[in-house]
C-alpha cells in the first residue's frame, strides 16, 4: 500500500473512532449525568489515545504492522465503549432499536482487543515484524485463545451483566450454559503468553543494534508505567484502598504512555533521550514515595496513636516536615535516580562538568590525559577508554584507562581519523585540524546508545583545545630537546674542528719554532728558511681560525646582509649556485641569521644527497615577512613516508623560535624545495 493511500485510510478510521467516542461520551453523560459518568468517561482518552498512534505510525510507516495493531485496538474499544452507552442510553433515557445486540457485542468484544494488546504489540515492536519465525507458535494460540475466549462470551445463553436491567444474550446457545464461569480461568493463559511476548522483547533488546534498543526503551517505559500502575493498585487494595478518582486518574495515565511511548520509539526516539524521560520519572516517584509515607504517617498513624485522627495541626506539622526535608530528600532521590538508571556510570550532565573541571585544573601531558581517559571510561562504563594524540603523520594512544601497557601508533592518511584498535573512535579537531581522537570499547554484548555517542561527541569538541595545548607542550619539549641536542652538537662540532684543525696546526708550529732556535745558531741560513715557512703555516692556521669563526657569524653577514653573504658561500659551493636576492634590505641580526644558517644547511642537503646539478638560492621580503626558497634538480623523495632529518628538523626549531614556518616541497625525480618565512621589520642599514 502506498504511503498517500495508508495514511488517508489510518486517519479516516481514526475519525470514525472520535466520532463513535464522542457519541459514546454524549450519550452516557445524558443517561447518567456527570457525576456518575465519570467513572466510565476516565479511560475514554486512552482509547482514543491507541487510535490516533496508530494512524500517526500507519500514515507514516505503512509496513509497520504495529500501527495497524494500534487502530485495530483503537476500533475495538471505540466499538465496545460507544455499544455500552447507545444501551445505556437505551435503558435510561428511551428505548432503542438493536439495543440488545449492542449490549451483546458490547459483552465480547473487548477480548478481541485486550489478547493483541498483551501479546502481539511486544512480538512485533518496533518494526511490525516477528523476531523469527520461530515464534509462531506463541502468535497462533493467542490468535486462537482470542477468538475462543470472545466465542465463549457471545454464545453464553446466561443474561448480559453489567447493566441495571436483565437484557437476555439473542445468540445464546443452550449447550454452551456454564461455560462462560471458565473463562475466568482461561484469562490466565493470556497473561502467561504476555510474559512470553515481553521476554521475545527482552531477547531483541539484547540481540539488536543501539537505535533498536533506543526504540525498545521508550516500550519498555509505557509497559514499566502500566505494571507500576497495576502493582501499586493491587499494593494500595490491601490497605484499604486509593481513592477511585486518583486510581482511575492513574490507570488513565498508565495506559495512555504505552501507545505514546510507542509512538517515540518507532517516529521520534532520536529526538528525546529516553534515560532522561526514566530519571525523572523514578526521581518524583521517590519523592511521592517518601513524602506520602511522611504525611500518612504523621497524620494517620500519628493520629489513630493520641486519637486526633485528621487533625488540622497534625496536617500542619506533616507539611512542614515535608517542606523542610524536601532538599536533602530531592538530593538523594536524584543520586539514587540517577544510579537506578546509570548504573555507577554518571550522567551526561555530570560527565560534561567533570571533564570540564578536570581539563581546566592542569595541561600537563603526564597529568591531564590520563585524567580524560579515567573519566570517559567510568562515566560511561566502557571496557576500556583512550586518549590519542596526533604526532606528524601518526596517532599515538597518549593515555588509556585502565593502562594498555605498550602505547599502539596509527597511521593516518591526510587528515581523515582512520580505524583504531581500540573501539569507537570519536575525532578530536581544533578550527579544522584533526588533533586526535577519543576512543570507547564497550564492555562484551554491550553497544554504545546514541546517547552515549553525542556525548563522546561533546567530549572530543571540548578535548580539542586541551589537546592543542598538549600537543603544543610535548613539541616545545621535543623542540627544546633538539635545540640542546644542536647547541651540544655544535660545540662538539667546534671542538673537533679545533683540535683536528688549528690545534694540531699550532703544535706543529711550536715544533717548528723550536727546531728554528736550535738551528739559527749553527746555521743561521737553514733557520731563516725555516722561519719563512713556519710564518707560511701561521697564516694558513690564522685562516683556519677566521673560517671557523665566520661559521659560528660570518663577519660579512654582519657588515654586508645578508644577499652578499649568500653569495660568498655560493662562490665555495661544489655545485652551481645562483643567488636572487631581490632587493632584500638589512633586517634584524637573528632573523638573518636564521636565514642565513637555514640556507647553508639546504645547500649542504643537495650537496650530500640530492644529487642535484645546480640549485637556485631565491629571497623576498612582502607582507612583513623575510621569505627564502632553496630549489634544487636532484632526485627528490616522498615527503610523507621519510622522516625529517636532523638538519632539517633543526631548521623548523630554529624558525619556528622566531614565529617563522618552513615547508618542504620534493617528488621522488622531481627535486625539492626548502622555504621558510619570518616574520621581520626592516631595520636601517648598519
Amino acid at each position: 500500500m502506498k504511503t498517500r493511500t495508508a495514511g488517508r485510510l489510518a486517519w479516516t478510521l481514526a475519525g470514525l473512532f472520535v466520532v463513535l467516542g464522542g457519541f459514546g461520551l454524549w450519550a452516557t453523560v445524558t443517561a447518567l449525568g456527570w457525576g456518575e459518568a465519570v467513572d466510565d468517561l476516565f479511560y475514554l482518552p486512552v482509547f482514543l489515545a491507541f487510535a490516533l498512534t496508530g494512524a500517526l505510525v500507519a500514515s507514516r510507516q505503512p509496513e509497520n504492522r504495529v500501527g495497524w495493531l494500534f487502530l485495530v485496538v483503537g476500533f475495538m474499544a471505540s466499538v465496545a465503549f460507544s455499544s455500552d452507552a447507545y444501551v445505556r442510553y437505551s435503558i435510561r433515557v428511551t428505548p432503542l432499536p438493536l439495543m440488545q445486540w449492542l449490549a451483546w457485542l458490547s459483552a465480547w468484544m473487548w477480548v478481541l482487543f485486550f489478547v493483541p494488546l498483551v501479546v502481539f504489540l511486544p512480538l512485533l515492536f518496533p518494526d511490525g515484524r516477528l523476531p523469527s519465525r520461530r515464534w509462531l507458535w506463541l502468535a497462533i494460540p493467542a490468535g486462537a485463545l482470542a477468538v475462543i475466549i470472545a466465542t465463549l462470551f457471545a454464545l453464553d445463553p446466561g443474561p448480559i451483566t453489567g447493566y441495571k436491567a436483565e437484557i437476555p444474550n439473542p445468540v445464546g446457545v443452550a449447550a454452551f450454559e456454564g461455560l462462560g464461569r471458565a473463562v475466568d480461568q482461561l484469562f490466565l493463559i493470556p497473561v502467561v503468553l504476555s510474559l512470553a511476548s515481553l521476554a521475545s522483547l527482552v531477547l531483541r533488546f539484547r540481540r539488536s543494534a543501539p537505535d533498536v534498543r533506543q526504540q525498545i526503551k521508550w516500550f519498555l517505559f509505557g509497559v514499566t508505567m502500566l505494571a507500576a500502575w497495576f502493582v501499586a493498585s493491587v499494593v494500595a487494595e490491601r490497605f484499604g484502598g486509593l481513592p477511585l478518582r486518583l486510581d482511575q486518574a492513574l490507570g488513565a495515565l498508565a495506559f495512555i504512555s504505552l501507545p505514546i511511548g510507542a509512538a517515540i520509539g518507532i517516529l521520534r526516539y532520536r529526538l528525546f533521550d529516553i534515560d532522561v524521560v526514566v530519571n525523572r520519572a523514578v526521581l518524583y516517584a521517590i519523592l511521592a514515595a517518601v513524602f506520602t509515607a511522611v504525611y500518612v504517617g504523621v497524620v494517620v498513624g500519628l493520629g489513630a496513636l493520641v486519637g486526633t485522627r485528621g487533625n488540622a495541626l497534625l496536617t500542619a506539622v506533616a507539611t512542614a516536615l515535608i517542606a523542610v526535608g524536601f532538599h536533602p530528600v530531592r538530593e538523594r532521590a536524584r543520586h539514587l535516580a540517577n544510579r537506578l538508571v546509570y548504573g555507577k556510570r554518571a550522567t551526561p550532565y555530570e560527565l560534561l562538568s567533570e571533564f570540564s573541571q578536570r581539563v581546566g585544573e592542569t595541561y600537563s601531558a603526564e597529568d591531564v590525559l590520563p585524567r580524560i581517559a579515567r573519566l570517559i571510561g567510568e562515566g560511561t562504563g566502557a571496557a576500556r577508554s583512550t586518549v590519542w594524540l596526533r604526532l606528524g603523520n601518526e596517532l599515538h594512544s597518549a593515555a588509556s584507562w585502565p593502562d594498555a601497557g605498550e602505547p599502539l601508533v596509527v597511521a593516518l592518511e591526510g587528515d581523515a581519523l582512520p580505524d583504531v584498535p581500540s573501539g569507537r573512535a570519536f575525532p578530536v579537531r581544533h578550527q579544522g585540524e584533526l588533533l586526535g581522537a577519543l576512543s570507547v570499547l564497550p564492555r562484551a554484548g554491550e553497544e554504545l546508545t546514541p546517547t552515549q555517542e553525542s556525548l563522546l561527541s561533546d567530549l572530543a569538541g571540548q578535548a580539542g583545545l586541551v589537546l592543542r595545548n598538549v600537543r603544543l607542550i610535548e613539541e616545545l619539549r621535543a623542540s627544546r630537546k633538539r635545540l640542546v641536542a644542536a647547541q651540544d652538537e655544535e660545540r662538539r662540532r667546534l671542538e673537533r674542528n679545533i683540535h683536528d684543525g688549528a690545534q694540531q696546526q699550532l703544535v706543529a708550529l711550536a715544533v717548528k719554532l723550536r727546531l728554528v732556535e736550535t738551528t739559527a745558531a749553527r746555521d743561521p741560513e737553514k733557520a731563516a728558511t725555516m722561519a719563512g715557512q713556519v710564518k707560511a703555516e701561521l697564516q694558513a692556521a690564522l685562516e683556519d681560525l677566521r673560517d671557523l669563526a665566520r661559521g659560528i657569524y660570518p663577519p660579512l653577514l654582519a657588515d654586508k646582509g645578508l644577499p652578499a653573504a649568500l653569495e660568498a658561500q655560493a662562490r665555495k659551493s661544489a655545485l652551481p649556485v645562483e643567488v636572487h636576492p631581490d632587493g632584500v634590505g638589512r633586517y634584524p641580526p637573528e632573523a638573518e641569521a636564521a636565514v642565513y644558517f637555514c640556507v647553508l644547511e639546504a645547500l649542504q642537503n643537495a650537496a650530500k644527497y640530492a644529487e642535484a646539478s645546480r640549485i637556485d638560492v631565491r629571497l623576498e621580503a612582502a607582507d612583513g615577512e623575510l621569505r627564502f626558497k632553496v630549489a634544487d634538480d636532484g632526485r627528490g623523495f616522498d615527503p610523507a613516508t621519510t622522516p625529517l632529518g636532523s638538519g632539517l628538523r633543526n631548521m623548523a626549531d630554529r624558525l619556528e623560535a622566531l614565529g617563522g614556518s618552513l615547508q618542504i616541497g620534493s617528488a621522488v625525480g622531481g627535486g625539492t624545495t626548502v622555504g621558510g618565512r619570518i616574520p621581520v621589520r626592516p631595520v636601517a642599514a648598519r
